[in-house]
Parts: structure tokens; sequence; C-alpha cells
């Protein structure tokens, strides 16, 4: 991917992401759909890196533990605590991620 190719990828996939209320998102939980993201990561970037298919990037990720399905421990955990998340949809993926806490 060239280097503008992928800033308007990035642009795009930045103007989709929106806060979103746990309740909201459930139901893409429970298709098995989601992808939780460490708030160690930039939730675009990870998106962004799906988008292109770098599987390298994914799997270091994915092997690290800063990313992986949504557990159920941590959709109760969310929806007890009536979470907001940050989210964006990769087809076909909902990636979310926690705020960051500063």
């Amino acid at each position: 991917m060239t280097e503008t190719n992928n800033d308007l990828l990035r642009a795009k996939i930045n103007g989709e992401t929106a806060r979103m209320q746990w309740m909201e998102l459930q139901r893409f939980f429970a298709s098995g759909a989601m992808i939780a993201v460490s708030e160690q990561l930039d939730l675009v970037d990870v998106a962004v890196r799906i988008a292109a298919d770098d599987k390298q990037a994914v799997q270091q990720w994915m092997a690290d533990g800063l990313i992986g399905k949504v557990t159920d421990a941590q959709a109760q955990s969310w929806l007890e605590s009536n979470a907001e998340l940050w989210a964006v949809v990769i087809k076909p993926w909902i990636l979310v991620q926690r705020e960051k806490m500063h």
C-alpha cells in the first residue's frame, strides 16, 4: 500500500470511529464479530493494519495479547459499568477499545 493510500485509509477510518455505549454494541459481541484492542495500542492504527491485511502485525498483537475477541468477562464488566467504548467497523469485525485513562 502506498503512503498516500495509507493516509487516505487512515483518514477514512478515523472519521468512522465513534464512542458508543456497550448496550449499543452487545449484539455484535453476541454474533462473535467483536475484537478488543488494548489501551496500549492506537485503535485507528490497528484498524488500518487490519484493513490493509497486515497479517504479521495482527498476529504479533494477538500473540502479545494486545488484540483478541472480546471475552465473556469483558462483556460482563462493560455491561455492569455501562461502559462507553471507542468503536470502528472493519468488516467483518467491530473493533472496540476502552477509553485510555490519563
